[in-house]
């Protein structure tokens, strides 16, 4: 169905082509998972497929790639959009109209699909994707997790034979990411469909691949395989393919299924060892967290049968959180009591209380649409709140000019354009410098040690997703604010950036600094947060460390804990400290 011959991609002004020796096919009817390091042109490789390199991205194509027997060199995209269907990185880049039905709808309707049929395919997508609430919603008041389902049901819905997929569960939380990738293996086994599709989050989508085409470095040729053979020399692997390397099992598993099967005389092994003090996570902080909600006794009740049902979108009357102050053991660098947010006649956050002290790593977490963004912005002042009230280092922030706030709090926000807006990435930096009041070169020497490969001269927009990520991180970073929020950080990044990222923030909690990130990445919550907080509904409904929060989750535990359950072990960096 897709076959590339030799393929090499060389970009306008780049002395190296970004891709070369490519040659590879993929069957009809076949999952097939693109995989490597950050930069090694993934991004690139997926272009080639749907036109969009070189027709829209320019640069040289050598070789050939064919999809089902079209050559993409002489069909442009559009002559190909009945054939394939492609969701990027962004997921914003991706919509035309302005509510989540019209977009299901706009692919169907460019192709002169008859009305019924439009009708009906809209509503399996809307079901298939747990859309049917949103079908009358603006796109723009959608969280990212709910935008990027959004942008995979349109493609979904002309029904094209090939789909082409950039990070496509990067912004959903764990069971989001679950209900679409089982949609797209259905779509697999069930319709012939064929998937070409690029993941940095392997644990979660290794075990519906067919074949593996691992791209090892820039410009190397792609090593082709079964998902156990590439696992077994990639550079890039999920914990559970690391645990089972440290453990010495073969073949090497692939699903947390797998290693539980093997896992019983690992256990054996870590029975009464201490992980008090895990490698890398310092000492777990004694903030006297408040009481954890549903684990708090509760005066005794007797059901009312008369007691009118709970309203949609309200707390159920058998949740009523305990509002308990934390005992102060040090100055609080934020502290929110009561707060509530309202936005476009939605209740994006209620009766939310949470200080955070300095040094302190805090990992909110929660469905799609849960109300972490909005409390990130609230924080940073981006947002109002409606009731309530919000203190960041003395100050309340949507009260406070940015100019002396960045000096207080910093966002990374989803969209990391967001925050670049120079011609270049030393120009960026040089600003970053001057507005933090700066030493020079500190914003290139953060850049440098996230991602080393990033030249000065290249345009923003020119980067993946992952190295803007990482530029747009560096430049918050630059200013050292004592309260620093992430949202979605690791998006885009690979298992080595995403290392370099945790070593950048363990540093800066030594120092003093609180961060607070909003995240789906449950691996990184649990190699680098001492606390979880849960929202769902927009109302905190779980706040307490790490360990109890996420290990007692089936949803939001990492591949080792799974693995190891009932142990409360988190990280492969954990059981290797205690083997040692």
């Amino acid at each position: 169905m897709i076959r590339f011959e030799d393929v090499s991609v060389t970009y306008d002004g780049a002395l190296e082509p970004s891709v070369q020796g490519v040659d590879f096919e993929v069957p009809e009817g076949e999952l097939v998972l693109l995989v490597g390091p950050s930069g090694v042109g993934k991004s690139t490789v997926l272009g080639a497929v749907s036109g969009l390199v070189p027709h829209f991205t320019g640069g040289t194509l050598r070789g050939r790639v064919t999809v089902a027997g079209r050559d993409t060199r002489t069909h442009k995209p559009r002559e190909l959009a009945d054939v394939v269907g492609t969701v990027g990185q962004d997921p914003l880049s991706h919509f035309v109209t302005d509510t989540v039905e019209d977009e299901l709808a706009y692919g169907m309707e460019s192709l002169g699909l008859a009305p019924e049929v439009m009708r009906r395919r809209v509503e399996e997508t809307l079901d298939l994707l747990g859309l049917t609430d949103l079908r009358s919603r603006p796109i723009s008041t959608l969280s990212g997790g709910q935008q990027q389902r959004v942008a995979i049901g349109s493609v979904l819905t002309p029904h094209p034979k090939v789909l082409i997929l950039d990070e496509p569960t990067s912004a959903l939380d764990p069971a989001a990411a679950e209900e679409v990738l089982a949609v797209l293996q259905r779509l697999v086994h069930d319709l012939g469909t064929t998937v070409l599709m690029a993941e940095h989050r392997l644990e979660r989508v290794i075990q519906y691949a067919d074949q593996v085409v691992l791209l090892p470095s820039p410009g190397a040729p792609p090593i082709l395989g079964t998902p156990a053979e590439v696992m077994a020399v990639s550079p890039v692997y999920p914990p559970v393919v690391a645990l089972g390397r440290l453990a010495g099992w073969s073949p090497l598993p692939l699903t947390v299924r797998d290693a539980r099967r093997r896992a019983a005389a690992l256990r054996q092994r870590l029975e009464g060892r201490d992980r008090n003090a895990p490698q890398g996570r310092g000492a777990v902080l004694d903030v006297r967290l408040p009481p954890r909600g549903r684990d708090q006794p509760q005066r005794p009740r007797t059901r009312d049968e008369s007691a009118p049902p709970t309203p949609v979108g309200a707390t159920p009357r058998w949740f009523r959180r305990k509002r308990t102050e934390p005992t102060q053991l040090a100055p609080h660098t934020a502290e929110v009591q009561a707060l509530a947010v309202t936005r476009d006649r939605i209740q994006a956050l209620r009766h939310v209380d949470l200080t955070v002290t300095p040094g302190e790593t805090i990992a909110l977490m929660g469905r799609n649409g849960a109300g972490k963004s909005t409390l990130l912005n609230t924080l940073v002042g981006l947002v109002e709140p409606s009731a309530g009230t919000v203190q960041v280092g003395g100050a309340t922030p949507h009260r406070t000019p940015p100019r002396d706030l960045v000096r207080k709090v910093g966002l990374v926000p989803q969209e990391p354009r967001d925050l670049l807006y120079a011609d270049t990435v030393a120009a960026e930096c040089t600003s970053a410098d001057a507005d933090a009041g700066a030493a020079p070169g500190t914003c290139r020497t953060l850049v440098s040690e996230l991602l080393p490969d990033i030249p000065d001269d290249v345009h923003p927009r020119d980067l993946s997703e992952g190295q803007r990520l990482t530029l747009a991180l560096a430049v918050v970073l630059t200013a050292k604010p004592p309260l620093l929020l992430l949202d979605e950080p690791t998006r885009g990044l690979d298992y080595a950036a995403k290392a370099r990222l945790l070593g950048v923030l363990r540093g800066l909690a030594a120092e003093g600094h609180a961060i607070v990130l909003a995240t789906h990445d449950v691996e990184l919550a649990a190699e680098l947060a001492h606390r979880v907080i849960l929202l769902a509904d927009g109302e905190v409904i779980a706040d307490g460390p790490a360990a109890d929060v996420v290990v007692a989750s089936p949803s939001f535990a990492p591949q080792v804990a799974k693995i190891l359950a009932p142990q409360k072990w988190l990280t492969v960096a954990e059981v290797r400290e205690a083997l040692a």
